[in-house]
């Protein structure tokens, strides 16, 4: 043994199907090591299923995938039991974190999983892509906080990705903390807020109602896409805030 010290490597794997009786079938819900999936209590015609962290993490050299396939005809509510904390690790490198989400025409998913963390002397890259094919409905949520309570944030990079029938819908990426490039505390950025958040809409009817844009109070606005969705972005002081803004956005275009 040299003492070299790897990271954990997990995927957890969820597939939604319309069942045929009204409902929605869950035929893969897989979790291994640190990502466990729960089903939980579901209404009307959806199943909801809860990612619930087992360990800690993702540290140093972890490298993390979340898959989730939404058929024809099926509504899946995902979300998560707790926030998910970026902690440094023994090992070396920076921690990767991969969101992959494929709807299907008629499918429906709501993503809505707590807040990402960074805390101090982490390195996270997060990945985000997701497939809608045309007549998918997304409701789709990330939120991240920079730094615990008083204290400096790590490095993190997150990259969103959404095509819609194969084609670009959204592709952005942001960088913070450490090592980021210059600016991203700035007054074009995040202007010295340490939450930042977005929530992104499609579906059919934005093709018939297309969406205006506008400021949606201090700190967050509306933007209608090249597409049947929009997107909502806000920074805020703090969760609790970045939280209650995006919920108001939700309520205003569900």
């Amino acid at each position: 043994m040299d003492g070299v010290t790897t990271g954990v490597r997990a995927t957890a794997r969820i597939v939604a199907r319309d069942d045929g009786r009204g409902g929605t079938s869950l035929p893969v819900l897989a979790g291994e090591g640190p990502l466990a999936l729960r089903r939980t209590r579901a209404r009307g015609t959806e199943a909801r299923v809860m990612l619930v962290g087992a360990m800690s993490g993702p540290l140093g050299g972890d490298h993390f995938t979340v898959e989730a396939t939404v058929g024809s005809g099926a509504l899946l509510r995902t979300g998560s039991a707790a926030a998910t904390l970026a902690l440094p690790g023994q090992a070396k490198g920076e921690a990767r974190y991969d969101v992959r989400l494929d709807v299907a025409a008629g499918g429906e998913l709501h993503w809505l999983p707590e807040q990402l963390i960074s805390a101090k002397g982490s390195e996270l890259s997060v990945s985000t892509r997701i497939d809608l094919a045309p007549g998918a409905r997304l409701v789709y949520r990330e939120e991240q906080v920079l730094g615990r309570f008083g204290e400096q944030p790590g490095r993190l990079t997150s990259r969103l990705t959404v095509r819609l029938a194969g084609r670009p819908l959204l592709d952005q990426e942001v960088a913070c903390g450490p090592g980021a490039p210059g600016g991203w505390d700035g007054p074009a950025v995040l202007a010295g807020h340490r939450a930042m958040g977005q929530l992104l809409v499609v579906g059919p009817e934005f093709d018939t109602r297309p969406a205006e844009a506008r400021m949606l109070g201090e700190g967050a606005a509306l933007t209608p896409l090249a597409g049947p969705g929009v997107l909502v972005t806000a920074v805020a002081p703090d969760a609790l805030r970045l939280r209650r803004v995006l919920n108001e956005a939700l309520e205003k275009l569900t």
